[in-house]
């Protein structure tokens, strides 16, 4: 039997009618078309982004900027993760802003003076937890449309964050 909460893999359609600011949004700008692995290339897409921070500022506007961007994002995313579900189906392969928001979630704690390869562990972190959903993301796909699609992202996300912070308070410092 199915499991009627998995992302679909139905490539789509062209998309004709589909318009472009909820397309764009719901698939990360487009990474989400990418062959193989999209949810993988939404996360990627997200630490890109938010290198520049690592690189570039300060610790509280690295955490305050991310943060910000991950509230819009998880709106704006959301939005356009409903839109997608009415041309693409439900829970849409393509649509992976839900795995950019969750990146950025899982990043929080990745200050500019964390160790680089911290990026990777975040990355590794979010993946599993954004794969195999345990301890109750699954039940969080549950919710309606573009809630659903969002929420066991941006749980597994927070999930990813607490043990960083963690590895952080224990181990780096």
């Amino acid at each position: 039997m199915a499991n009627k909460y998995r992302k679909s893999t139905r490539l789509p359609e062209s998309g004709k009618n589909f318009p472009l600011l909820p397309k764009l949004l719901a698939t990360s700008f487009g990474v989400g078309f990418l062959p193989v692995a999209p949810g993988t290339w939404g996360s990627l897409a997200a630490i890109v982004l938010w290198l520049p921070l690592y690189l570039w500022a300060s610790p509280a506007i690295t955490f305050w900027v991310t943060l910000a961007a991950a509230v819009v994002y998880c709106i704006a995313g959301t939005w356009a993760s409903n839109e997608a579900e009415k041309y693409w189906g439900h829970d849409p392969v393509v649509a992976c802003a839900d795995e950019t928001v969750g990146q950025w979630i899982s990043l929080l704690p990745v200050a500019p003076f964390c160790p680089w390869w911290e990026i990777l562990v975040s990355l590794a972190l979010f993946r599993f937890f954004d794969i195999f959903k345990p301890l109750g993301i699954r039940a969080t796909e549950k919710l309606p449309g573009g809630m659903g699609m969002m929420a066991d992202d941006v749980v597994a996300g927070v999930y990813s964050a607490l043990l960083l912070m963690l590895l952080n308070h224990f181990i780096i410092i």
